[in-house]
């Protein structure tokens, strides 16, 4: 790395040079070495794969490894990003007209930083990693300046072509501050054994401060990377008395996380107990975060695929038990359309991304009409319309297996992930909770065995309580519910094996409620076995 660093500062210099004196000489000695900056990048690169590839590397130093690709990366734009700027001076006969002195005093910024990567690096030091990265926001203000007097001067109509490349000019050191900050991003997530940007560190790090820890020190330890983008960790604590996780921070899209905050609080008045406590939350700019607290326990995919028998049985004995108390303490006597097809349809045109030969068109064969997924879709919306729950209750929103934890000393089912949390129709969950076991890619037939066993033992705990609640479509709904969960969720499904399987089932569900006049809705049962066993 540091022949990299040494090779962007000396093109920076070059550059400095070249807006003192603008000779062929300065430009020619700025574009002839790009090659090599491009080349000691490539060297870097080629290391770092020989390095993961003998895979005797634990997590942190395969991180550390894909930062310096990065960091590489960002040094070597730089000095792309020199030769764009000398190219854009090339076409300018008086330099004078761009205020190249204010170009001079940004290129020593950046040089003084791009000295500081190798020592920041070498003493894994996050404070200067932090100025680093702070320093474009000074390259920002200054470019920003620039742009605003070349804009002014364009109104003059003097010298049109010049101003117009200073505004191009001013984007290729927009781009260095932004490679700056990169640098500094990588940097830090060496530091911390896990990818973070500003916003995710600056979050990070006034969240953690408020937590309690006297006599130790707390570490992050990445869990898990969400669908919608956002990112899970565990902070643990170094101290005697707090050994273990402390907290669980989640960081993303603000509008993503505000739901989350929402949805605990919700779950907090309706049903307390059951969703974990918010300890902090905090947002900056389009991101935010929250810290929540740590659950004791299992996930249910982790009870269903590696613990015992009797403790998966305890499981499901408790998450029956929890439902049907959410489900009559949460009850309210509205009736609820679920709209499983019109969620379906939204969610289509992804599943098509992934498994285009999942788009097909109406068919013909013997005089037997074959009609297309949309075409089956269009007509269950309209035999939807009239399909009501009775009565809602208030539903976790995404009920899938890794977001239930059951904790076997307490006895205790808790829920996590609840951004969607609302009132609605409880064969939404019922019906996610079903494929989220069929889609487990798990190939071992007892283990297999086992998974249908649990999405069919839920299945009977929920029509028993919708026969008591006398909801006399049930079936027909969760048709339907089952259809759009098997279908949606090949989307995140590359065994095309599996998916084509789910998609099939997706059909067959669709097609079977279309099969059915109007007075058989009320006996119509869905076909368990030939769904759930394999």
């Amino acid at each position: 790395m540091n022949f990299l660093t040494a090779e962007v500062d000396s093109q920076l210099a070059s550059l400095q040079q070249y807006f003192e004196v603008a000779t062929a000489a300065n430009a020619r000695r700025i574009l002839d070495r790009l090659g090599y900056s491009n080349n000691l990048k490539t060297r870097i690169h080629s290391s770092s794969v020989q390095a993961l590839s003998k895979g005797k590397n634990n997590s942190g130093s395969r991180l550390n490894l894909r930062m310096a690709e990065f960091i590489a990366t960002d040094l070597e734009r730089i000095t792309e990003l020199c030769c764009n700027s000398v190219r854009h001076l090339d076409y300018i006969s008086d330099l004078s007209l761009l205020k190249p002195e204010s170009y001079i005093i940004i290129l020593e910024t950046l040089r003084q930083e791009i000295r500081k990567i190798d020592k920041t690096l070498a003493s894994n030091n996050t404070k200067i990693a932090i100025t680093i990265g702070q320093t474009e926001e000074h390259i920002q203000k200054s470019r920003k300046k620039l742009r605003k007097y070349y804009t002014q001067e364009l109104k003059q109509k003097d010298h049109t072509e010049i101003l117009i490349q200073g505004l191009f000019l001013t984007y290729e050191f927009k781009q260095m501050g932004e490679a700056l900050r990169r640098i500094s991003e990588s940097i830090i997530s060496a530091n911390l054994g896990q990818p973070v940007n500003f916003e995710r560190f600056f979050s990070l790090q006034s969240l953690i401060s408020k937590l309690p820890n006297d006599d130790g020190e707390f570490n992050i330890e990445p869990i898990a990377e969400t669908r919608s983008g956002s990112s899970i960790s565990a902070i643990t604590s170094t101290s005697k008395d707090e050994s273990g996780y402390v907290a669980i921070f989640k960081d993303g899209q603000k509008r993503k996380v505000k739901e989350e905050k929402l949805g605990v609080q919700s779950w907090h008045e309706l049903y307390p107990g059951l969703a974990p406590k918010i300890l902090s939350y905090k947002k900056r700019g389009e991101s935010a975060a929250l810290l929540i607290e740590h659950l004791s326990g299992y996930t249910f995919e982790q009870i269903l695929l590696t613990e015992s028998s009797d403790l998966l049985a305890a499981a499901q004995q408790q998450l029956h038990t929890t439902l049907r108390s959410v489900w009559q303490a949460t009850r309210s006597n509205k009736p609820v359309c679920a709209k499983f097809i019109s969620q379906l349809e939204k969610r289509m045109p992804d599943v098509y991304k992934i498994h285009p030969e999942f788009q097909r068109q109406n068919a013909v064969i013997g005089g037997l009409p074959l009609p297309c997924f949309e075409t089956l879709m269009a007509q269950a919306k309209i035999i939807e319309v009239d399909l009501f729950c009775p009565f809602s209750v208030y539903i976790h929103g995404d009920f899938n297996l890794d977001n239930i934890i059951y904790d076997p000393l307490e006895k205790k089912i808790n829920f996590i992930d609840l951004h969607r949390s609302s009132h609605m129709d409880y064969v939404q969950d019922v019906s996610v909770f079903m494929v989220s076991n069929y889609r487990l890619q798990i190939l071992d037939k007892q283990t297999r065995q086992k998974i249908m066993s649990v999405a069919q033992t839920f299945y009977k705990m929920a029509r028993r309580y919708a026969v008591r609640e006398k909801d006399s479509n049930f079936d027909l709904r969760l048709a339907l519910g089952l259809a759009r969960s098997f279908a949606t969720s090949t989307r995140f499904i590359l065994d095309k094996s599996l998916a084509n399987r789910m998609y099939l089932r997706a059909q067959y569900l669709l097609e079977l409620v279309l099969s059915l006049e109007p007075e058989q809705y009320s006996k119509f049962r869905i076909p368990l076995k030939e769904l759930f066993i394999e």
